[in-house]
């Protein structure tokens, strides 16, 4: 498990000061639930400062400053783009980037309005995304916890999850689902993905899609992992227009499947007993996916 370290707001003002004197009068503020793999902080009003918290997450700064001013003039919505990149000091030891900030707030099961549109901007954005040059794309490794690889990556914290969750799950179909993503394989060009498009990588205004941040975990390779959200976060009717906007064959499918499998069977693992709102949404999810076990085909409706 990666090694984090702390970081204050007064350091990262610190930082800013030594390396950016011109911004060195901006007040710095944490972001309220400002990141685990990065903490996020507020420079002044427009700007914000990214700090990995572990080395491993430091190894997505330079692919950060290389990749995302391409990448955004190509994308239908606004994408974080760097502004500067800081070094080491201050007794912080990594890489840092300071960002624009994009106003909106991060997506919820709840918060989305209206499900329908919601699925098409984001399959429009996924589409966008997957048509930009891949040639000379970052591969899969440790910069992205080997996003677009092969699943077999997290078979161990799969089969762990599992073992922990015997008797208040039926792990049955749970261990079926994951057997077929395991037995797909992925034999196409590569593509460009976000990696890692999770509720709160994705920001709404007025309750619809406004912006994708956190492209910490992009890359080329397969882009299954790109289809996680379609069930830990879309309505039924949402995933199947998703699946059809972006003609996602069935192999895809499963092991689209298979990645929100994994995130989710560790999820609940980890939340066994608690009645949080975390909790209760990764509960929800396995509920989706194991519903939705059956469906193979493109379709507007759940599968049963």
């Amino acid at each position: 498990m990666p090694q984090r370290v702390t970081i204050s707001a007064e350091q990262a003002g610190r930082l800013v000061a030594e390396q950016f004197p011109q911004w060195a009068a901006l007040p710095v503020v944490a972001v309220e639930n400002g990141g685990w793999d990065n903490r996020t902080f507020h420079l002044g009003d427009n700007m914000l400062l990214r700090l990995p918290s572990a080395e491993e997450y430091a190894l997505a700064v330079e692919k950060e400053h290389r990749w995302l001013p391409e990448l955004a003039p190509a994308l239908p919505l606004p994408i974080p783009v760097p502004l500067a990149k800081g070094s080491p000091g201050a007794t912080y030891p990594f890489a840092w980037s300071v960002y624009g900030w994009i106003d909106g707030t991060p997506a919820t099961f709840e918060s989305v309005v209206d499900p329908i549109r919601f699925a098409e901007g984001l399959a429009s954005f996924i589409a966008a995304l997957q048509s930009i040059d891949a040639s000379e794309g970052p591969q899969p490794g440790k910069h992205n916890w080997f996003r677009g690889a092969t699943l077999r990556t997290y078979e161990a914290q799969v089969l762990g999850a599992l073992d922990e969750l015997r008797g208040h799950i039926d792990v049955a179909p749970a261990r079926e689902l994951w057997a077929q993503a395991l037995e797909s394989q992925w034999d196409g060009a590569d593509v460009w993905f976000h990696g890692d498009l999770a509720q709160g990588n994705l920001l709404l205004e007025g309750g619809q899609l406004a912006a994708v941040i956190d492209f910490g975990t992009c890359g080329v390779g397969d882009p299954a992992c790109d289809l996680a959200i379609a069930w830990t976060l879309l309505s039924a009717d949402g995933r199947g227009l998703f699946r059809k906007r972006l003609g996602v064959d069935d192999s895809t499918w499963v092991r689209g499947r298979g990645w929100a499998l994994w995130k989710t069977l560790v999820s609940c693992a980890n939340s066994l007993g608690e009645v949080g709102a975390d909790a209760r949404n990764a509960r929800r999810v396995l509920s989706e996916i194991l519903a939705d076990r059956g469906c193979n085909q493109p379709r507007g409706t759940r599968c049963s």
